[in-house]
């Protein structure tokens, strides 16, 4: 179901960003082949000869925002920019994006030919007697599929972070693990269950005490206090599979699958690991800050699922439903 579900969301963003390039497209958003007066302030030659000026297009806001058909809120354009003349004063410019650089052209410049940069041609620059001063007309380089290529960019992206967050994680995920398979193997996990058979008996009094079912449920919760999820599931599912030998009626949850269950979603954690080296992967100046308040929030979040339970348990309607289910088990083995 996970999966239909992403398979919908990539669908609909897709369907969305499409519709907004086309829209963009019949709009002229961008103004794509469309040409821009500006002002050549300071031009500056470069590699000593008079072919390559550098300089900064200037616009006031109300040329910007006539010209684009915005209501940005800027005062005036001051772009740093280099310029290629060639014999007969035309040619071409170019430039990097740069936190002068209006939005508009911040954004032309993620899906433009080279990323971050933004040219175009160059119409003859008149320039004033002394030169500090010119005008010109510059027509952009065509912009086009701008929400497209940000969705590609952006899952281009996002799996280069899962990558680099999952081979992060794998130095902690093979020490807990490893860790967890010692305990098992040296009895810790049968001492464990010993010291924890009184809070199992109340949690789940259905269950014998030296059940399998008990000692899963006990490595289950250990690897979540730790914020091992990854490593829990095994565990889980061993509990979930040992618990439904139990049952009467395959297929129905027990009362003691459901609170495991209320356990197990609460989350109930006492260092959590994963979190922590995720956010250390992430480059998190103090990746252990939330230690404090994830315990806290784990611990609502489990107190209050367990109650839920213990209480659906003992409403009419699921006893009821739940006894009727066992007869007819019973009957079923008696036939």
């Amino acid at each position: 179901m996970l999966n239909y579900i992403w398979l919908f969301l990539i669908a609909i963003a897709l369907i969305v960003g499409v519709g907004k390039d086309i829209n963009d497209e019949f709009q002229n958003t961008y103004q794509n082949g469309v040409p821009l007066e500006v002002a050549f302030l300071s031009p500056q030659i470069l590699s000593g000869t008079a072919m390559r000026w550098e300089g900064q297009f200037y616009l006031t806001a109300k040329q910007f925002n006539d010209f684009y058909k915005t209501t940005s809120q800027i005062e005036e354009v001051n772009q740093p920019v280099v310029i290629s003349l060639s014999s007969d004063g035309t040619g071409s410019f170019i430039f990097s994006s740069t936190e002068v650089t209006p939005t508009r052209w911040k954004e032309m410049s993620k899906s433009a030919s080279a990323k971050g940069t933004l040219m175009g041609k160059v119409e003859k620059i008149e320039f004033s007697e002394n030169k500090s001063l010119g005008k010109a007309k510059i027509i952009f380089e065509p912009i086009r599929f701008v929400k497209l290529k940000a969705i590609t960019q952006a899952a281009i992206d996002f799996a280069n972070t899962a990558v680099e967050i999952a081979i992060g994680l794998i130095g902690v995920m093979a020490l807990w693990l490893g860790l967890i398979k010692v305990a098992e193997e040296a009895g810790l996990v049968k001492v464990l269950t010993r010291l924890l058979t009184p809070i199992t008996k109340r949690l789940f009094p259905d269950v014998p005490s030296d059940h399998p079912a008990i000692g899963a449920i006990i490595m289950n919760t250990a690897a979540n206090m730790l914020g091992l999820s990854n490593a829990a599931t095994p565990m889980g599912l061993k509990a979930m599979e040992e618990l439904n030998k139990l049952n009467p009626k395959t297929g129905t949850a027990t009362n003691a699958m459901v609170t495991f269950l209320a356990i197990n979603t609460g989350g109930l954690i006492l260092i959590p690991a994963t979190a922590i080296a995720v956010r250390a992967a992430s480059g998190s100046a103090n990746p252990g800050i939330i230690i404090g308040t994830a315990i806290f929030g784990a611990g609502c979040a489990t107190v209050t699922g367990v109650i839920a339970s213990k209480i659906l348990q003992r409403l009419p309607r699921y006893k009821n439903k739940l006894n009727e289910e066992e007869k007819l088990a019973e009957e079923k083995g008696n036939d």
